[in-house]
């Protein structure tokens, strides 16, 4: 993975609309009646509900899923004490994460004081408008004073991440290690290197599952905490002090089983390692460096278990694994508080995932062909979706069981589903199709390679991982831009067309292609250095490049054309079209042909329609099939119907295993009482998730429409039929949008590969 730059990092923080969180509105506000229900008069129903019954706050507002990320700015990340302004940028991250892995919405809450007691005070006098208080980078021991204080005054769950969340993910961590190593931890020898908020969190939470304190020895920048010892110490210290004549780390490590460092870069050397038991543990999650490197402690011994806090380890410790989900849990049922056995229902929830079978999107994110339990895995990767499904659940039921719930979940599948459609699956998506895309080594042609976004979402592919870039154009002119705009070119190859090895060759292919449609070897020879499509695609053709994305620049027929002039067909079609996912919230539409065939007759709306169930079968979406009219199942008798139902006969003649059904109107297609009302026999009962518009008339409006007016996201356009991946972009896309359609030109490449 490239190393993140100063410059990306605060590119992505500024922009038109600088931070990244924003508040959206939940319910329409278009109309008079809109805001006379949401503000005045119609908001003084909730009001006078919620006074009569206190606990109508949940029905009627958004305290049940609103959490508070509190912090003064004292500990932030391994910045330090920076003050609440400079980490206001890191709550808001945190946030970020609690919706986009938990659909949590957060506000971020900035206090400007180191004084405990102000930090309390602001927390219970915001009680009455969150579910739930965070606190988040706050110093040692303020933390554990000012948690303890809230726990005891408020009733909503307070829960400080870096204690807690630390502990519960290295909990997991522990419990599955120690089976790897076939050991109890009931006789293990702990040492814990870091006295701080995670340090004394983790050994509380390692008792609570079996450990010994009589066999755990803290340790802190002074050494060993014992008995006795007076200098830097205090009541949450104390508590693990032991009898002891040891007094520094290398003499507690010895003979030690486990090793847990919450502390700093090189505090274990290779002969700290030596000293230690037979297969043990180390978790060196001291950031952004570990207390010990991998590679260091390979060099002196091969039966260690180790995680650390980094992303490039196996064995991530990541915070992000548990607070979102925990909070879920805890959020659904309206618990009081985040208890022991809460905390420890999150813990063994992880284990338990870590020993189930690794999807295979899973594995293609991380670069990895298989993910077995085992040495290298012990805790879930981050962006495996099913932690949702593990965690909150978990969590919510040791809340009803412990008797700190409110509200009672009585069917726990169904409040899996309920937590899987939480979730915006536009993300989820778009994250399924690079990972589809992932780790290919897949060869992605740009032929407008001097623009500067497509220089910077080359960047971000090979950022991602999931293509090798190659960018046509003007060396030093690609390089300039890229200077100029703090782009980094590593990973990035260029070619200039007429300096290419290859370029004889393509231009005679081009011309034997051409040669009877007007063209000579001087114009086939210009087409590749001026119309730099036709040199990507020649480039496709003979498996120089794996696909071709082009369109940035140029109108759609001015990009398409050098395609269909040179590359063929697939097998069996006749024609190519183009279609766009739209993806809202809840569903993912595909719209075809919106680009491509401007009066299709009955045999290519056939194709189309076929064309397009396998690019949903692409992306494990079962197609649902609608041929689109302005009328229903024959209720207009003319030719441009007729072509409709003559196409449903071909692709039911083709392809009877596809569900597929018109003519029909688009809310009959998409709207299941119109559906079940009128029109009970069709096949379609308002869940077509494939739309088949008649002409390209309809089909650019319709999906322009849906994405400019219906708040999708439109994904494409994506060229269907070809034999090899070539697509086009919208003239003038963003980065995204680029990096999108890249995403699909390499899964496209890999499926046309394997069939």
């Amino acid at each position: 993975m490239k190393k993140i730059t100063k410059d990306d990092a605060l590119l992505y923080h500024s922009g038109d609309r600088p931070g990244k969180i924003e508040v959206t509105p939940t319910k329409p506000c278009t109309t008079q009646r809109d805001l006379s229900l949401a503000y005045t008069p119609g908001v003084a129903e909730p009001c006078l509900e919620i006074y009569k019954e206190n606990s109508n706050v949940f029905k009627y507002t958004t305290k049940g899923n609103l959490v508070a990320v509190v912090s003064n700015g004292t500990a932030v990340l391994g910045l330090g004490n920076i003050g609440p302004l400079a980490g206001k940028p890191v709550m808001e991250g945190k946030g970020v994460l609690f919706k986009r892995f938990a659909d949590v919405d957060v506000f971020d809450i900035e206090v400007n004081s180191e004084n405990p007691e102000d930090v309390i005070k602001v927390c219970q006098l915001i009680e009455p408008t969150f579910g739930g208080i965070n606190l988040e980078d706050i110093k040692a021991p303020d933390c554990f004073y000012i948690e303890e204080k809230l726990k005891g005054s408020m009733n909503i769950p307070v829960f400080h991440d870096d204690q807690h969340g630390t502990a519960i993910i290295s909990t997991a961590a522990i419990i599955n290690a120690l089976e790897i190593q076939n050991k109890k931890i009931e006789n293990i020898k702990i040492v814990v290197n870091g006295a701080g908020s995670a340090g004394i969190a983790i050994a509380k939470m390692l008792l609570l599952v079996g450990a010994r304190k009589s066999n755990m020895i803290m340790c802190d920048t002074k050494g060993i905490i014992f008995k006795g010892r007076t200098e830097g110490m205090n009541k949450y210290k104390e508590e693990f002090a032991v009898e002891t004549k040891k007094r520094t780390l290398a003499d507690a490590i010895e003979d030690s089983d486990l090793f847990i460092g919450v502390s700093v870069k090189g505090a274990v050397t290779k002969e700290m390692v030596k000293l230690m038991a037979k297969n043990p543990i180390i978790m060196a999650m001291a950031n952004p460096e570990p207390e010990i490197t991998p590679e260091e402690v390979a060099e002196v011994r091969n039966d260690v278990i180790m995680a650390t806090g980094r992303s490039d380890y196996p064995n991530q410790v990541n915070n992000v694994l548990g607070f979102p989900f925990i909070f879920r849990g805890a959020l659904d049922v309206k618990a009081k508080a985040i208890n022991d056995e809460m905390k420890l229902a999150a813990a063994y929830a992880l284990a338990r995932l870590a020993k189930e079978e690794v999807p295979e999107d899973v594995c293609r994110a991380y670069g990895i062909k298989r993910i077995d339990f085992g040495k290298n895995y012990i805790i879930p990767k981050p962006f495996d979706p099913r932690v949702l499904t593990y965690v909150a659940p978990a969590v919510a039921k040791a809340a009803i069981e412990s008797g700190v719930a409110r509200d009672i979940i009585h069917d726990f599948e169904q409040y899996k589903h309920k937590l899987e459609s939480r979730l915006s699956i536009e993300k989820e998506f778009i994250r399924m199709v690079i990972n589809k895309a992932k780790n290919s080594s897949k060869r992605l042609v740009f032929p407008e390679g001097e623009y500067e976004n497509i220089i910077r979402a080359a960047s971000h592919i090979v950022y991602e991982g999931f293509a090798e870039p190659i960018l046509i154009g003007n060396i030093e002119k690609i390089t300039d831009i890229a200077n100029k705009n703090k782009i980094n070119l590593e990973g990035i190859r260029i070619i200039v067309p007429e300096n290419y090895e290859k370029f004889n060759l393509y231009a005679e292919q081009l011309y034997n292609l051409r040669q009877r449609k007007g063209v000579t070897l001087i114009e086939a020879e210009r087409r590749l250095t001026r119309l730099t499509n036709y040199f990507a695609a020649m480039m496709v053709l003979n498996g120089d490049a794996d696909c071709a994305v082009s369109g940035y620049s140029r109108s759609y027929p001015e990009s398409v054309i050098p395609f269909l002039e040179t590359i063929p067909f697939e097998n069996g079609y006749s024609t190519i079209s183009g279609s766009y996912f739209i993806i809202f919230k809840k569903k993912i539409i595909l719209c075809a042909d919106t680009t491509v065939n401007i009066e299709p007759d009955a045999e290519k709306l056939a194709e189309i329609a076929i064309q397009s169930a396998e690019l949903c079968k692409k992306f494990n979406i079962e197609p649902k099939i609608a041929l689109l009219s302005f009328s229903n199942f024959g209720s207009v008798k003319i030719e441009k119907t007729k072509k409709i139902k003559e196409a449903l006969k071909i692709v039911k003649s083709k392809r009877p295993d596809l569900t597929i059904d018109g003519e029909m109107q688009a809310d009959t297609a998409t709207y299941p009482p119109i559906a079940f009302e009128a029109f009970p026999f069709s096949d379609i009962k308002g869940d077509a998730n494939v739309l088949i518009f008649p002409n390209l008339d309809a089909g650019n409006i319709a999906y322009k429409l849906l994405y400019r007016l219906g708040g999708g996201t439109a994904i494409g356009p994506i060229l269907q039929g070809f034999k090899k991946s070539v697509h086009v972009l919208q003239r003038g896309s963003d980065v995204d949008e680029i990096v999108y359609l890249s995403a699909i030109a390499v899964a496209d490449a890999i499926d046309k590969e394997q069939n």
